[in-house]
Order: C-alpha cells, then sequence, then structure tokens
C-alpha cells in the first residue's frame, strides 16, 4: 500500500520531478532502464515514493513499466512514432478547436511574447521548452481534461524525437517553424477555426515525414 501522507506524496513529487525533468531533457535517453534503488540511493529517497514517482510519469508517457522488469524510458521505431504523430495531428487538430472560442486576451498575448522568446532562443535545449510551452497554452481553452491529458502525454513521449529532429539542419528547421507558429497565431488572432485546424495540421504533419527521412534518429 502507498504512503498516502503529506510526507509521502511530497516525496514521490520530488522523484517525479527530478526524473521528469532527467527525461524530457535527454539526460535520461529512450531505451534507458530506470532502476528504483539506484534512484532511491541517489536522492537519498526511500523505494516506496520512488515507485508512486515511477506509476505518476507512466501516466504522463514518460516511463514504461514492465512486469518483474522495472521501468523503462518507451523508444519508437519509425513505424511506431509515425503513428504517434498521426495521433497528434488529430488530437491536437481537435484540441485547437475547441480550445479556439476560450482563448482570452492575456493568453493572446502570452502567446505572442512565447514566440518572440522562441525565435530569439539560441539554443535546442530552449527552443524545445517554448515551444512546448507555446503549443500546450493553444490548447489552453479546451474544456476535455481527458483530450488535454492525452495531448501532453503524446507531446511527452515524442520529445526525444523532437530534439533529434531540430538538431539536423537547426537554423533552417526554426525559420521554417517561425513562419508556421506566425500563420497559427495570426488564425487564432481571427478566430478562424479552418486555418487553424490547416496550420496546425500541416506543422505536425511536415516533422512527421521530416523524421521519416532520418533513420538515425532512431539509433538505439
Amino acid at each position: 500500500m502507498g504512503d498516502s501522507s503529506p510526507r509521502g506524496e511530497a516525496a514521490s513529487e520530488r522523484v517525479a520531478a527530478y526524473l521528469r525533468q532527467a527525461i524530457l531533457s535527454g539526460e535520461i535517453p529512450p531505451g534507458s532502464r530506470i532502476r528504483q534503488e539506484e534512484i532511491a540511493e541517489q536522492l537519498g529517497a526511500s523505494r516506496l515514493p520512488v515507485r508512486e514517482a515511477l506509476r505518476m510519469l507512466e501516466a504522463e508517457g514518460l516511463t514504461q513499466l514492465e512486469v518483474n522488469k522495472g521501468a523503462r524510458v518507451p523508444a519508437f521505431d519509425r513505424v511506431q512514432l509515425d503513428v504517434i504523430y498521426e495521433m497528434r495531428e488529430r488530437m491536437e487538430t481537435l484540441a485547437l478547436r475547441l480550445s479556439l472560442p476560450c482563448l482570452t486576451a492575456d493568453q493572446e498575448a502570452e502567446l505572442q511574447d512565447l514566440q518572440d522568446r522562441i525565435e530569439a532562443s539560441a539554443d535546442v535545449a530552449s527552443f524545445l521548452d517554448l515551444d512546448r510551452q507555446f503549443h500546450l497554452l493553444t490548447y489552453a481553452g479546451c474544456p476535455s481534461g481527458e483530450l488535454l491529458a492525452s495531448v501532453t502525454r503524446l507531446w511527452n513521449s515524442t520529445q526525444h524525437y523532437r530534439r533529434a529532429f531540430m538538431l539536423h539542419n537547426a537554423e533552417q528547421r526554426r525559420s521554417i517553424v517561425h513562419a508556421e507558429h506566425r500563420l497559427l497565431l495570426d488564425a487564432i488572432a481571427r478566430r478562424d477555426e479552418v486555418d487553424c485546424e490547416r496550420f496546425l495540421s500541416g506543422h505536425i504533419r511536415r516533422t512527421r515525414i521530416q523524421l521519416a527521412e532520418h533513420p538515425e534518429v532512431f539509433d538505439k
């Protein structure tokens, strides 16, 4: 039975925060096994909060629990990732359409500020963090918590591949991303559902197609 006390929950959150950052930053890459005893020793925690943290991260798409084997960071081949990106293309356009009528003027201003910061960012790590904030904010008005949780899970599971994608011809790719984001911002400002879905769908589809052209991204 898990420790549901405030102290136990705080320990689980602390472990989850550490592992979440390590996985999303690429410090713990796809395919890596996460050993509970090693994490517990490293963070000065018992194995119970580590186990609870791994369950939390599994729900977020960041870990995969295997019977009698512990936990692993999910890794995908080209076919699997292609399917995930097709799922993103359909789910995120729906999330954006549902979000659009509810986005506030403050949120629009924040999106503009995020895009300015994206264009000024000098490294891939900053770009990935800001790009994630940008897209998830466009879905902030979506009334379906279940849909938003699914979208976030898919974003988490593709983080490594987005990073690898951006490291190839980074400057050229960034300029394309900037242009697509600006088109999306304009469509959001006009509350144009058709253009929003069209621009976002193309944005995600382009990444999916170009990832398939780089088999080295999937090297273990």
